[in-house]
Order: structure tokens, then sequence, then C-alpha cells
């Protein structure tokens, strides 16, 4: 499977394709879940609730919007791969993540959301027909492949993790 090309996504969602090498994407998401978890599950409670500026998320905060992302993108690409043709809205995160609710759960609870989300995630992808992966639909006013949608879901994981690493854990 290759790389999706610039016809596949918005332009801003490259953010998050170019992070995800070449090769299966279904082998890539899954391989991330357990690199995802082991990271998880090295942040304790107390350390959960740690922003790394005033009007930054919250440790809590950002692993939510990473399982909302999961569920909307991979929606999308349901949705798309069944030959739905309604335009999709959009998703404001300055909107979702105030009002999740995110901090007022357990840290575990994420972490526990998270690792079903990917494992149906992964089950999706995984029972998908060849030629679903080249459907395409409208989202946000985009039109977006269910292939970069699958790579996006992945370059998203991967783009919060680093964000994770380099300024809440460093």
């Amino acid at each position: 499977m290759t790389i999706p090309d610039r016809t596949e996504a918005a332009e801003y969602y490259f953010t998050y394709i170019n992070q995800v090498p070449a090769g299966d994407i279904r082998k890539i998401l899954r391989a991330q879940l357990p690199e995802a978890m082991a990271l998880f599950k090295s942040i304790d409670e107390k350390r959960s609730m740690h922003r790394y500026a005033p009007d930054k998320w919250t440790i809590r905060e950002s692993i939510g919007h990473v399982n909302d992302t999961e569920r909307l993108f991979v929606f999308r690409a349901l949705w798309f791969a069944r030959g739905l043709d309604s335009p999709l809205p959009s998703f404001d995160q300055n909107v979702a993540v105030p009002v999740s609710g995110a901090d007022e759960r357990p840290w575990s609870s994420h972490i526990e959301e998270f690792e079903h989300l990917r494992g149906a995630t992964i089950s999706l992808f995984d029972h998908l027909p060849d030629d679903a992966w080249a459907r395409r639909g409208t989202a946000s006013g985009y039109q977006f492949s269910v292939r970069a949608l699958a790579f996006m879901t992945a370059g998203h994981l991967t783009h919060h993790v680093k964000i994770l690493r380099e300024k809440y854990l460093p």
C-alpha cells in the first residue's frame, strides 16, 4: 500500500500523513498500539493532569483528543468505504476538548479507551475490501480517500506522541 497522494486529502492533513512510513497501513496501525500503550502506562494519574503551558491541554485532554480524532477519522473512512456519498461535517477540536470532561475521568480510562478504539480501528481496516481503499468522500468541505484517512489516523497519533515526549515528558 502506497502513501496517499496530494489528491486524497486536504493539504493540511499531510502534516499527519507525512509522519507515516511507506508500508501496509494495517501493520503500522497495529505496531503503534503496544508502543503507545507503553508510553501512556508510564504516566501516572497525577502527571496526566500536567500542562506544559497555562493555555495548553492537559495530558488527559490531549489523549482524549487523540481518541476523539481516531473515532472521527475512522468513522469517515467507514462512511466512504461503504459507498455513502453524503458530505460529512467539520470537527472543531477547540469546541470539543473543553467540553469533553477529559480531566474529570481517571487517566486509566483514557488508556483503556485508546486500546479499545485502536483495536476497533485495526479490525475495520483489516476487513475492508481491496476496492474500498480508493473510495472517496467529502468531509469538512474536502475530498478524502479511505486510504488517506487510515494514514491520517496513524500520523495523528505519531504527531501527538511526539508532542507528549517533547513538551510534556522531557
